[in-house]
C-alpha cells in the first residue's frame, strides 16, 4: 500500500470487511496513500475504520451522478471526500472513476477488491499489473470469487497475461502478471 498513491475498494469489500486500508510499514510511510471506495448510490454507512482513521489518511468516496443527494451530505459531513461521474453498467464507470483520480495526479492505485471491481476494470482493460497470493486451503462455492463475471463470448476473448514473478511466502504463493 505504501508503494501506491491511493487504494482502491468497492462498496461492498467496505461492508464486508470493515478494512482501513492504511499501509502498515514499521516505519509508518511519510503520507498514506489516498483510501479510495467505488459507491455508485453511495449508500455505506458513515461508520468503521475507514471513518475512524480520517486522521491518518483521506477518505474518497466515488459515486455514480445520480447518486442521492442526503446520502452526499452524510457522507460529506461525516469527513468523507465526495466524487460524482458517470454511472457504468455495473455501478460506477470504472474509466470514468480512474481518469478522475489520474486528473489529481494518482498515478499508482492499488486495487484490493472485490471481485465485481476486479471483473470490472479488468473487462474494461484497466489493469496493468496483477498480484496474486494463494494460500493451501479450498473454499470451494462457499468462498468469493476474486474477479468476478467477465461476460467472454468466447475463450479466445478472455485477457492475457504473462507471469513475470512468483514467489513462496511461507506456505502461500505469490504471483505477479503483466498484461499481455
Amino acid at each position: 500500500r505504501a508503494a501506491h498513491d491511493a487504494v482502491l475498494i468497492g462498496a461492498g469489500t467496505a461492508r464486508a470487511d470493515d478494512p482501513s486500508l492504511l499501509a502498515r510499514t514499521a516505519p509508518a510511510p511519510a503520507c498514506q496513500p489516498l483510501r479510495v471506495v467505488l459507491n455508485s448510490g453511495l449508500d455505506l454507512a458513515p461508520a468503521g475504520k475507514l471513518f475512524a482513521d480520517l486522521d491518518q489518511a483521506g477518505l474518497l468516496l466515488i459515486g455514480a451522478a445520480d447518486a442521492n443527494p442526503a446520502h452526499c451530505a452524510a457522507l460529506k459531513a461525516a469527513g468523507a471526500e465526495i466524487a460524482l461521474v458517470a454511472r457504468g453498467p455495473g455501478g460506477v464507470d470504472a474509466a470514468a472513476a480512474l481518469g478522475l483520480l489520474a486528473g489529481r495526479g494518482i498515478g499508482r492505485v492499488l486495487v484490493e477488491g472485490g471481485g465485481g471491481l476486479a471483473a470490472s476494470l479488468t473487462a474494461a482493460n484497466l489493469v496493468d499489473r496483477m498480484e496474486w497470493f494463494r494460500a493451501p486451503i479450498l473454499l470451494g462455492a462457499e468462498g468469493l470469487p476474486a474477479i468476478g463475471a467477465l461476460a467472454l463470448a468466447r475463450l479466445a476473448d478472455a485477457p492475457k497475461w504473462r507471469r513475470v514473478a512468483f514467489r513462496a511466502l511461507g506456505p502461500d504463493l505469490w504471483e505477479s502478471y503483466e498484461r499481455v
